[in-house]
């Protein structure tokens, strides 16, 4: 007699899909990296990146800023060490290694997009919604069309300015950086960010300028 084994369908994983929510509060959300599917280290998401995830009550896409990240082994008792072998080396001599680390990242919340449920759902808020994503959520890249859109208005730049524990002038440069190349080096979009800066610095010209130098197409 031949048993019939259940089949189930697998699902691939959205290219943007690169974390999970592992801590939640209100104006910021710790995520960990999904781990690749090949011998490889998770992607860390770079300094001053877009991310978004929902907050699956109101359905509220939550999008927020990375301002830090780490790897670090599993093990919080041992820690890593230096063993001299390059990336191909590890893979074939110490392949163990890969599933012994995670990456991990905090994301600033700088606004939201209400649900569909909403009659206001074709609007951005550029402020801190009722909810933060919910623990296990998924984290997604946000895609470039997406922070175009909500990069037309600049008060998220204040909320930047404010997130404790962050180098905040470089974030802000990272940040302005990012979407000055998405916008083709848009320098009408760049004096614009510049002025709004000059007002949230109370015309701190210096610290200004430090961060503008740090703009570049």
């Amino acid at each position: 007699m031949r048993l019939s084994l259940p089949q189930f369908s697998i699902q691939a994983r959205h290219p943007d899909h690169i974390a999970e929510v592992i801590e939640t509060a209100t104006t910021e959300f710790l995520s960990q990296c999904l781990e690749p599917e090949d011998l490889s280290f998770p992607a860390m998401p770079p300094f001053g990146s877009w991310v978004k995830s929902v907050d699956e009550e109101s359905g509220n896409q939550i999008y927020g800023v990375v301002y830090y990240a780490t790897t670090s082994p599993i093990d919080s008792v041992h820690r890593a060490r230096a063993l001299g072998l390059s990336l191909a080396e590890l893979r074939e001599q110490q392949p163990q290694i890969f599933a012994m680390l995670k990456t991990e990242f905090r994301a600033a919340i700088i606004g939201f997009k209400p649900g569909s449920g909403d009659r206001a759902s074709d609007l951005t808020y550029q402020h801190l919604p009722p909810r933060p994503p919910q623990i296990h959520q998924a984290v997604y890249r946000c895609p470039a069309d997406e922070i175009l859109d909500f990069s037309q208005q600049l008060d998220f730049l204040r909320t930047l300015l404010e997130v404790p524990g962050a180098p905040a002038d470089s974030l802000m440069a990272a940040t302005i950086r990012q979407i000055y190349q998405l916008r083709k080096a848009d320098r009408d979009w760049l004096v614009q960010a510049g002025r709004t800066l000059s007002v949230v610095l109370k015309d701190d010209y210096d610290r200004l300028r430090v961060i503008l130098n740090q703009i570049h197409p």
